[in-house]
């Protein structure tokens, strides 16, 4: 399966509806928040001048303006939306914290709303996101409780104790559990949503991958019938023009003609033979092959070839234990050739080329091939497998459909990243060498 890293589009989308959701739900928590007040202060027939009510009207009010404010900002910040969510997430904890203030301080039943914080801000930012969060909850309840303990602030509402009334044993009490409670809920909700990211991600490339497998396999099939067709004549043409070439007289301006002939005819055969075997690629000799040995060897040929010279730099970083993958090696050196020679085409003048080999977590081998040159833009990542796609003046637009075609015969994921004027890197996860039974 060949498909590069989600779609950026697709995740900016939905971090947009995701906010336009927390937007709306944040703008009903007010108003429920208006609400209860008005249901607590007509229960205890209290003032509309009651300091409490006063300020739990106001909570609700800066709520409902920040909320106003925020859907009109939102589509002004469209490039810079995790950092919009963020802000959102920070002075949501601080208005928590005024409510908590309002309604009894260590004795208001509001303080879980630092919970939901935490829960709601992994949908939006990544695990680390989320422990930040998780500790500005934290830090934030504890900052209200010693200063209640201290008698700084004097917490409104029922239960709304005043100085003196939290001893130092409850501080610390509360603050612990506070702290265990906050960072507990940061690291499942983190994972959880990790989790969900992850297998939105494999899902999307999974889509592209049968999308594309599809249209490959249409163009196969086209491309085999048109390739058979064109190797029975071309091979005919050929051998007619190695006869005339024997018979005619060594006239310079007919072997001149010949020679042309047949370095055409080659070439043809050449582009035929790689068509057949993007459109029909077989699953070759496979055995367990040294992973290790085999890139060395075609790392330290393709350092000879005449498109490197000294002009590149090929790095290599290995495995101390060196794995074993079962692959036709003619295969194998196809496909990692193909990548450098790509990879040297796309560093203009001088530049460095790294091969890595890792152990994935899930047990499949990593090779990555990365350079520093000229990058490929978004329309381009979305095309490069393409048969006869290519921004090369001389290029056929095979080579990477061929790698495409035949790692998929051997169930290899490729993933693939690249930034214009940054570089770009493929990253094969093969499986290993299954040890005989």
């Amino acid at each position: 399966m060949a498909e590069r890293a989600t779609n950026p589009q697709i995740g900016q989308e939905a971090l947009d509806h995701k906010l336009n959701w927390l937007m709306s739900l944040r703008f009903l928590f007010a108003l429920m928040l208006a609400g209860s007040t008005l249901t607590y202060q007509l229960a205890h027939r209290l003032n509309f001048t009651a300091t409490s009510v006063v300020l739990l009207y106001g909570v609700s009010g800066v709520i409902l303006f920040l909320s106003a404010i925020y859907a009109i900002v939102s589509p002004m910040v469209q490039r810079h939306q995790r950092l919009f969510a963020y802000a959102q997430i920070c002075l949501d904890a601080l208005c928590i914290d005024l409510i908590i203030y309002v309604t009894g301080g260590s004795t208001s039943v509001f303080t879980f709303l630092y919970l939901l914080v935490v829960v709601y801000s992994s949908v939006f930012v990544f695990k680390r996101g989320t422990l930040c969060v998780a500790g500005l909850c934290s830090a934030l309840f504890t900052a209200l409780l010693i200063l209640e303990f201290n008698g700084t602030l004097n917490p409104f509402g029922p239960g709304g104790g005043g100085s003196g009334t939290l001893t130092g044993l409850q501080l610390v009490q509360k603050c612990a559990i506070m702290v265990v409670a906050c960072f507990s809920v940061a690291l499942l909700s983190g994972y959880l949503s990790d989790q969900e990211r992850r297998s939105k991600a494999e899902l999307v490339a999974m889509e592209a991958h049968l999308l594309r497998v599809q249209n490959l396999a249409q163009i196969g099939e086209m491309a085999a019938g048109l390739a058979h067709e064109i190797k029975n004549p071309l091979a005919s043409l050929s051998g007619a023009i190695q006869i005339l070439k024997s018979e005619l007289s060594a006239d310079r301006d007919n072997m001149r003609l010949m020679q042309i002939v047949l370095r055409e005819t080659d070439r043809l055969g050449s582009l035929v033979n790689n068509f057949l075997t993007f459109a029909r690629p077989s699953a070759g000799r496979t055995q367990a092959v040294d992973l290790t040995q085999a890139l060395a060897e075609i790392i330290t040929l393709f350092e000879k070839d005449s498109s490197v010279g000294q002009r590149i730099k090929i790095d290599f970083n290995a495995l101390a234990e060196a794995p074993r993958i079962d692959i036709d090696p003619l295969q194998l050196h196809q496909v990692i050739w193909n990548l450098l020679l790509n990879s040297a085409e796309a560093i203009v003048q001088q530049g460095h080329i790294s091969v890595t080999v890792q152990k994935m977590k899930n047990e499949r081998i990593l090779v990555e091939v990365a350079d520093n040159g000229c990058g490929m833009d978004e329309t381009t990542l979305d095309t490069i497998f393409n048969p006869f796609y290519t921004t090369k003046p001389n290029g056929t637009g095979l080579g990477l459909s061929i790698v495409y075609r035949i790692l998929e015969t051997y169930d290899c994921h490729v993933d693939v990243q690249s930034k214009p004027g940054v570089g770009s890197r493929f990253c094969l996860y093969f499986k290993p060498s299954q040890p005989p039974q």
